[in-house]
């Protein structure tokens, strides 16, 4: 029996649009052809996430992926499409179901820094929201907050500090205690390790992992480095420049990558196998999401490219139990099957 979805996304898009200013509106006036600029930074993204599982979400920096977490975790609010939480559209809250989303539904950030207020104490800013939304009692916050600390692997006593006095191994910590602090039971982790040494990135990986057992937790893991989504993730979602272009069974997709631009990304990640091999990376630049590409977002630096690639948006389609991919080289190649049965 399939485990159900706890979040699914409906052709959810992103746009974000530049208006024009007194000056660009006074010059269009004057016959300009300035038009308003419009950043395309998520186009038509599906799939589900079930509940108990880690789905890894990898693509380059300016992909959307974050654009997509924070749409995920409630910050911002989709163009079109929907997300469903436990099959409700999070749109059409309100009140206490509204509310209990919120809470449900987490995130923790890539810099630890910059989200957590400078001003406030470690104590004060974990059990802040457990205090309002009463998640404890106002008297217990205090041993809740230990707790919670404890949970993380930081030292109890060390609340009394500010986030500044911490390492950044430690600060990453206190943003998990945050988000673990309003008992959720999905976490949005936007490329949590990503500004972490090595040694500990293992650390907090490990963390995430103790702690989705312990708590029954789902993450949605975001990480431009597919080598370490793939130490965490059951399922992997590969986006570019907005879409969704595969997604299937972690060790399946490494191991079989069908999109080009999935098989780029598994070609450059180093292993003891690959001695004295040259990573020459994908060639050509990300397109702008300004102007982004006719047809396939990915054939200006695709060696497999043909016409129908400029002009034909490829489908999402199934091209194995489980494994979703977004190419027309997989049409063609269902389309050869026959003849050679045939033959």
């Amino acid at each position: 029996m399939t485990t159900p979805n706890i979040i699914e996304l409906d052709h959810v898009s992103k746009r974000f649009t530049k208006e024009l200013d007194i000056a660009e509106r006074t010059a269009r006036m004057l016959g300009s052809s300035v038009e308003p600029q419009t950043v395309h930074a998520v186009d038509g993204v599906s799939f589900g996430v079930r509940r108990g599982e880690v789905m890894g979400l990898v693509g380059e920096s300016g992909c959307g992926k974050s654009t997509l977490g924070r749409m995920v975790a409630g910050l911002l609010k989709p163009t079109d499409g929907r997300i469903l939480f436990r099959g409700r559209d999070v749109a059409e809250l309100d009140g206490d179901a509204a509310r209990d989303a919120a809470l449900k539904i987490q995130m923790v950030f890539q810099d630890p820094m910059s989200s957590l207020n400078p001003r406030l104490r470690v104590r004060d800013i974990v059990g802040e929201a457990p205090r309002v939304h009463r998640i404890a009692p106002r008297r217990e916050v205090a041993g809740y907050v230990e707790d919670i600390l404890e949970q993380v692997g930081l030292d109890p006593t060390t609340g009394k500090r500010y986030p500044h006095q911490f390492s950044g191994g430690q600060r990453a910590r206190v943003g998990i205690a945050r988000a673990l602090a309003v008992k959720p039971d999905f976490i949005v982790c936007d490329e949590s390790v990503a500004a972490l040494d090595v040694s500990i990135q293992a650390q907090i990986l490990n963390l995430f992992v103790r702690l989705r057992e312990e708590f029954d937790l789902t993450y949605l893991f975001i990480s431009h480095d597919l080598g370490v989504v793939e130490h965490i993730s059951d399922r992997i979602a590969v986006m570019y420049l907005g879409r969704l272009v595969e997604l299937g069974e972690a060790e399946d997709l490494l191991k079989r990558p069908n999109h080009p631009y999935t098989q780029a990304l598994v070609s450059e990640i180093p292993t003891f196998e690959t001695q004295k091999k040259i990573y020459a990376g994908i060639k050509g630049e990300i397109p702008s999401p300004l102007r982004p590409p006719p047809g396939c977002h990915f054939h200006p630096r695709c060696p497999h490219a043909h016409e129908r690639c400029r002009i034909e948006v490829p489908a999402l389609r199934e091209v194995a139990p489980g494994r979703l991919s977004a190419c027309h080289l997989n049409d063609e190649a269902a389309a050869r099957r026959p003849e050679k049965a045939h033959a």
